[in-house]
């Protein structure tokens, strides 16, 4: 029998799962939520080592581990190792379930990241599955859930993905505490897309939000200062513009945000997102917004620079 060479020795662990490095790219929580997800769907067990070695400090967050333990319970899967500020864990998936599953950061922790990981499985399951999510909507470091249900959820359906999101309650760092319940149906094929013509801007839509003891009054500010900078950036005629702003006052901490999303006649979507600082005038997230909607109108691509990323 021929011996394995070194590589690919380093591959797989003594139980025959298979190596992943964590600390590869930038070296963040997005090899842990790709490996964890790839590993649920095709049934191989995984170690991964180094998690996070490339942040300030690596290791497991409250939110990596109720991801990985929110997988472990789509697949039945055995999970060890998930502990906080953990370098390295292994999971062994087994068949993937339906039903309803509950997953709750206790912390602001993003529930758009627990969707980032859990979603690509749900596809395989057999039937409905209902997901009851809790932690943080609106999160400094990840997608918002406007991105999510704005430019995401409308770009996955074109791919033949069936899920609906109902924000429950919002929630802000540092309390969390908002809920939303995602339920998926099952895909038996996903369809082939092709985007590749960005086409011409037609439509501006921007969300600006505020909750908690926050007044009302600053989404309107936000939103008239993203009024302005659109209208320095486009010229006026070229497209139209429609706002909304909105007040929750069921939320758990206040916070305040902000989407702009930009749509092209050739169905494209682009968006920019800003959340609010504490001692900073609320229009700086709605000036922040457009500067990065405009850097992704500019860049003449079909897709922005995160829709890319988790698509």
């Amino acid at each position: 029998m021929e011996s394995k060479t070194e590589s690919q020795e380093q591959e797989y662990d003594a139980d025959g799962r298979q190596i992943i490095d964590g600390s590869l790219l930038e070296g963040g929580g997005q090899i842990l939520r790709i490996a964890a997800a790839l590993s649920c769907i095709l049934h191989i067990p995984i170690r991964v080592k180094n998690i996070r070695a490339g942040r300030d400090k690596p290791g497991l967050k409250a939110q990596h581990m109720t991801g990985l333990q929110l997988v472990a319970s789509l697949c039945n899967g055995k999970l060890d190792k998930c502990r906080l500020g953990s370098l390295e864990i292994t999971l062994d998936p087994g068949p993937i379930q339906s039903g309803q599953f509950l997953a709750d950061t206790k912390t602001a922790g993003s529930i758009c990241l627990l969707i980032q990981v859990a979603l690509p499985c749900l596809l395989y399951s057999s039937d409905v599955c209902t997901l009851h999510l809790q932690g943080g909507t609106n999160c400094d470091m990840a997608p918002q859930i406007d991105y999510l249900t704005l430019v995401f959820k409308p770009m996955a359906e074109k791919f033949g993905l069936n899920f609906d999101v109902d924000i429950k309650r919002r929630g802000y760092f540092p309390k969390g505490g908002g809920e939303v319940i995602l339920k998926s149906q099952p895909v038996k094929c996903l369809v082939g897309v092709e985007i590749t013509q960005p086409g011409e801007l037609f439509q501006v839509y921007s969300r600006s939000f505020v909750a908690g003891n926050l007044p009302e009054h600053l989404s309107k500010k936000v939103s008239q200062s993203i009024s302005r900078a659109i209208k320095q950036n486009i010229p006026a005629a070229a497209v139209e513009i429609k706002q909304e702003s909105m007040k929750e006052v069921s939320a758990i901490g206040s916070g305040l945000g902000t989407i702009v999303l930009a749509e092209t006649t050739t169905g494209c979507l682009l968006a920019g997102s800003a959340l609010g600082k504490p001692r900073t005038p609320a229009e700086e997230a709605g000036t922040a917004a457009v500067k990065e909607l405009m850097e992704a109108i500019d860049s003449k691509g079909c897709v922005d620079q995160y829709l890319q990323d988790q698509t």
